[in-house]
């Protein structure tokens, strides 16, 4: 089972993540985004949008990194991670669209622009930080995790662009339910870094 993988993809490393945690095994292939490698091919036949991370596993391919943990959690990861029932997974769904929609356009869209230099409007960022920020931190001064009062493909959803919002000017000093819930996800089996977390 192949991902195509950027160290610095938050995206990216939400897929190391978990696997990581749930002991599945992945052969990284990197790729050279400064390069373009993403727009060349193996990456643009596999992901016509040209973006990472990709999974390949057998025939299978997929893009997107939300639906990647979806299916290594269903496939290989076990109940814990990707429960069985419509409820249960709503609640872990909920996260994932938060990860894909204010966190993306958030944290993550912050650090685009002061890390990489990428033409976003900071102002807009701020914003929908300042949206999703108090969000979290109001849930997680309820609950330990995300979802399901355990670790779930929601919380490595959510994590990576949490965890490295300091490159994008993003101060969480003032969360901390949302720091709490940071230090017991590096305190899970497992855990590894990506490039800005510590």
């Amino acid at each position: 089972m192949k991902l195509y993988d950027l160290d610095l993809s938050g995206n990216c490393y939400k897929v190391r993540l978990f696997a990581a945690l749930a002991g599945i095994s992945l052969e990284l292939q990197p790729v050279d985004f400064l390069a373009g490698d993403h727009k060349k091919a193996p990456v643009i036949e596999l992901n016509p949008l040209g973006q990472l991370p990709v999974l390949q596993d057998g025939d299978l391919v997929l893009r997107d990194s939300q639906a990647i943990l979806v299916y290594l959690a269903r496939q290989y990861g076990g109940h814990q991670w990707w429960p069985d029932g419509a409820a249960q997974q709503a609640e872990v769904m909920q996260w994932l669209s938060a990860a894909a929609n204010e966190i993306q356009h958030g944290p993550c869209s912050a650090r685009l622009i002061d890390k990489f230099g990428i033409s976003l409007d900071k102002s807009r960022t701020l914003d929908i930080s300042g949206i999703i920020l108090p969000v979290l931190e109001q849930h997680l001064q309820q609950h330990d995790w995300l979802a399901l009062g355990r670790p779930t493909i929601a919380d490595c959803a959510v994590f990576p662009y949490l965890a490295v919002a300091w490159e994008g000017g993003i101060d969480l000093s003032d969360y901390t339910a949302i720091n709490a819930w940071m230090a017991r996800i590096k305190e899970l089996p497992g855990f590894i870094p990506m490039p800005g977390i510590e």
